[in-house]
């Protein structure tokens, strides 16, 4: 074959798979009604296979169980860590799926690919005394800041911490909380997640008082338009602001997470303090039930991976009470 065929061929290829691609991020975006983040994980996901299949002059709709399996081998290779290795799996079994459904293949190839161990490492989480001392810091802040601003600032740092512990919420569920969906008079919060689904988050008492507390005077000074001296406020329907009722970016968020955590010797992420509350729920008891309500986790398959925390649990208790349990 000659360089021009060559290239010829490839092209095709990649175009073919490109319409299968697109296709299917319709699928996510409309059917399901996928939030704009998701889809963009699963384009990127989905579009590393397929640049591995193109590179290989094979198409989507006749990729076999081998090309899955040769694709995952190739990312262990390049030293990607297992939970991402996991969730390009999972995003291949949507597509798949997917095409099954719509009738344009007959075989699923990521049938029978066996999850390899690493998948199932229990996600990073901070320690009890990690997590106080991070929670801590914006509070020590508040003391020390000289202006009302500054002031405001840590109060409201210290209430996105709280919320984010109490409720193991995403950085986006955080960012795009609204007012009217805290209920805090009844300990409790509105979150529209993945899919922008809706669930109820409780709130703990320490999350509570950090509300109240930015309610109260903070997120009014925040509101404010202008310098010093200004009193024209600014309306704003979120719940968490910028100075100036400007929305709070991902980027900001995890800034002050990390500078919060580096408290305790870490250097931790929003999604950690989510992994955190989940953790710590699991160690005292809490049903994985319960757990993945609060998560927002479709299917209990995803909250599993605490399974080990409870199980751990279950040996302390019964070797605790059990009889015949103790050494002799």
């Amino acid at each position: 074959m000659s360089d021009n065929e060559h290239t010829k061929l490839l092209d095709m290829v990649s175009d073919a798979n490109s319409r299968v691609v697109s296709d299917f991020l319709d699928y996510l975006r409309i059917e399901k009604g996928l939030a704009a983040l998701s889809i963009s994980a699963y384009t990127s996901d989905v579009g590393q296979f397929v640049e591995f299949l193109d590179n290989r002059k094979r198409h989507l709709l006749s990729a076999r169980r081998n090309d899955v399996r040769e694709f995952l081998q190739q990312l262990f290779s390049h030293q990607v860590d297992g939970r991402s290795v996991g969730r390009k799996l999972s995003a291949l079994r949507h597509l798949y799926r997917y095409l099954l459904l719509d009738k344009r293949i007959e075989h699923d190839p990521t049938l029978n690919i066996e999850s390899p161990r690493q998948w199932k490492v229990l996600p990073k989480a901070l320690a009890r005394d990690e997590m106080e001392k991070t929670l801590a810091v914006p509070a020590a802040a508040s003391q020390l800041r000289a202006t009302p601003r500054a002031v405001a600032l840590a109060v409201r740092d210290r209430a996105m911490l709280e919320v984010f512990y109490a409720g193991a919420l995403r950085v986006t569920e955080v960012i795009s909380a609204k007012l009217e969906d805290l209920k805090l008079e009844a300990g409790y919060m509105l979150v529209r997640g993945k899919g922008d689904k809706e669930r109820v988050v409780p709130l703990g008492r320490s999350a509570q008082e950090a509300l109240r507390e930015y309610l109260a005077e903070s997120r009014q000074l925040l509101a404010k338009r202008g310098g010093k001296g200004s009193a024209a406020v600014k309306s704003s329907p979120l719940l968490f602001i910028a100075q100036g009722a400007h929305s709070l970016t991902r980027q900001r968020v995890w800034q002050m997470v990390r500078t919060a955590s580096a408290a305790s010797g870490r250097k931790a992420s929003p999604h950690m303090l989510r992994h955190s509350c989940a953790t710590h729920m699991v160690e005292n008891g809490a049903d994985l039930r319960t757990v993945q309500t609060i998560l927002g986790h479709a299917d209990i398959s995803t909250t599993q991976v605490y399974t080990h925390l409870a199980l751990d649990r279950l040996r302390t208790v019964y070797q605790k009470h059990h009889p015949r349990a103790k050494e002799r």
